[in-house]
């Protein structure tokens, strides 16, 4: 169970719990936990201080369904420079590096399992900064998967 599993469930007890003593000691947990969360810590504390249930249960749900960030706005077609040309040079040695690493790694026994490496993504290398590989990824070489990994688009090139 995580911390918002638990603030959920703490917030369901003290809808559902009529105990004063009781309810106390859920609303304290509850205004622990929710101070480790990226919310507005003084509207929190204002709810704790009201015993506004609806004011914190509307906090947990901001949390529980954050807003969508907004996406880049496309800035047209990428121009293909040498540095982006040598960084998927570097991308795909790199990829191709990290595959052959965890096709090799042994197992339980003395010989190697002979399995497909299951690697798709990885962190691009630091040589490059980060706009060129963004820039690979408008250009559509490049798809970002997320926390900063990226992976090759199939049967495209530069």
């Amino acid at each position: 169970m995580n911390a918002l599993e638990k603030l959920r469930q703490v917030v369901s007890d003290i809808h559902a719990n009529k105990d004063p003593l009781k309810l106390q000691s859920h609303w304290d947990l509850a205004v622990r936990l929710i101070s480790r969360f990226p919310v507005d810590q003084a509207a929190a504390l204002e709810a704790y201080k009201a015993k506004d249930f609806a004011a914190f249960d509307a906090l947990l749900r901001s949390l529980e369904a954050p807003k969508p960030k907004d996406e880049p706005k496309d800035e047209g077609p990428v121009e293909v420079t040498n540095e982006m040309r040598e960084a998927l040079k570097a991308f795909r040695k790199r990829l191709k590096l990290i595959r052959l690493d965890d096709e090799s790694r042994l197992g339980n026994r003395q010989m190697t399992g002979g399995l497909k490496s299951e690697v798709d993504a990885i962190i691009p290398p630091d040589d490059y900064p980060i706009k060129v590989w963004q820039s690979l990824a408008r250009a559509g070489v490049l798809r970002h998967t997320g926390q900063g990994f990226y992976e090759l688009v199939p049967d495209k090139a530069l």
